[in-house]
């Protein structure tokens, strides 16, 4: 098994997580799977589509892996997509990318994607700041790229059928380090500024913002109070405080299955190399890895015939998960549920999640028609 992964650029300390946590799902499975046992290959990328097809194609054409678990950032996503399609005798199983057309523009018949996509992630967290906070205008600042339009698209969608207007909205390249033009041409009439960037771009953004003398309220896009942002070092992510986000996890989720997963990652690592819980990325790539494994538990560990019976239990499992029972859809897209949570002070000096609403049974066209929601894609 082949893990792409980013483990530089924006999202490095995420992608670092993602291998922890397909490292510790093996080691629960004891390095089997099928019968046979795992070896794994570690491509790390740096967020650009030509780095990850190719480390993806060094995985197969050098590496001679069977599959391959990722990639991690959006737009890696889209380009994983197309090279799975030059490969259909392998399999890709993604890791946690969330771009809307990798499973919904002309899907790769091998590309399975166990989580949801970023328009899903965004969905209840329009209507949460709308009827529970109040905030109706709003501006937004959203990363210029697959993942930062798909994420923003399903805040968009459910905050203005709720009643709210945006009335500006800025894009920002991935990795940027200067945000100052953009923060100064922020308005002050609004209720509140939509944050649709993560990783070392939402900590620069912050230190920025806070230097700036800004305090207006913040809503944050689903990476924007990801533990990777969350346990960065200074003080500016205080400014996240009181903000709502939403997407695939809450810290606080009651169930069994998650806690128990959160108590096994603490477990398994040393304090100092890990996050205090999962972070999105991790997750992800747990939840990835776990699929790959019940899929070779299935076929007995038989990849021949161009692993078409291994695909089909892909296609067809009910993938017990710590984020619930997930399942695919007819593009091998998965439907499931959606949090929102608000950050606080964790009493340790620290900042979490709270868990606040949740939407159940995401659908990849958010409960419209297919037609209506390629228009309004567009």
């Amino acid at each position: 098994i082949g893990i792409l992964v980013a483990l530089e650029g924006a999202f490095a300390a995420g992608g670092k997580d993602g291998v922890r946590n397909v490292e510790m799902a093996l080691k629960q499975v004891e390095g089997m799977a099928g019968g046979k046992k795992i070896v794994t290959v570690v491509a790390p990328t740096d967020t650009k589509p030509d780095t990850a097809v190719r480390q993806a194609r060094k995985l197969i054409e050098q590496d001679g892996v069977d599959i391959i678990i990722g990639p991690l950032s959006g737009s890696e996503g889209i380009a994983m997509r197309d090279y799975a399609k030059t490969i259909p005798n392998k399999t890709v199983i993604n890791g946690i990318s969330g771009a809307l057309e990798t499973t919904w523009v002309d899907p790769a018949p091998n590309f399975f994607r166990f989580n949801l996509d970023g328009a899903q992630w965004g969905q209840g967290l329009g209507t949460y700041v709308v009827k529970e906070k109040g905030w109706k205008k709003i501006a937004t600042v959203a990363a210029d790229y697959s993942f930062g339009y798909t994420n923003f698209l399903g805040f968009a969608v459910d905050f203005c059928k709720a009643g709210g207007d945006i009335v500006q909205r800025f894009w920002v390249p991935l990795g940027s380090s200067d945000f100052a033009g953009v923060i100064a041409q922020l308005p002050d009439d609004v209720d509140a500024i939509y944050l649709g960037v993560g990783g070392t771009d939402a900590i620069n953004f912050l230190n920025q913002y806070e230097q700036a003398g800004t305090e207006t309220n913040l809503i944050g896009g689903t990476i924007m109070a990801d533990q990777s942002v969350l346990t960065s070092k200074g003080k500016a992510k205080d400014a996240l405080i009181g903000t709502p986000t939403s997407g695939p996890l809450a810290t606080d989720n009651p169930d069994p299955a998650w806690q128990n997963y959160v108590k096994a990652y603490q477990a398994a690592f040393p304090e100092s190399e890990r996050f205090p819980t999962p972070s999105l990325f991790g997750v992800g790539y747990y939840n990835a890895t776990l699929a790959a494994i019940a899929g070779l538990n299935a076929v007995k560990g038989d990849l021949s015939d161009g692993q078409k019976a291994f695909h089909k239990a892909l296609s067809t499992m009910e993938l017990k998960t710590p984020l619930g029972v997930v399942k695919l859809n007819e593009n091998r897209q998965a439907t499931g549920s959606v949090f929102v949570n608000e950050v606080v002070e964790d009493g340790k000096g620290g900042l979490t999640n709270v868990f606040k609403a949740r939407v159940d049974g995401v659908t990849q066209t958010l409960g419209d028609r297919k037609s209506t929601r390629l228009n309004s894609s567009h």
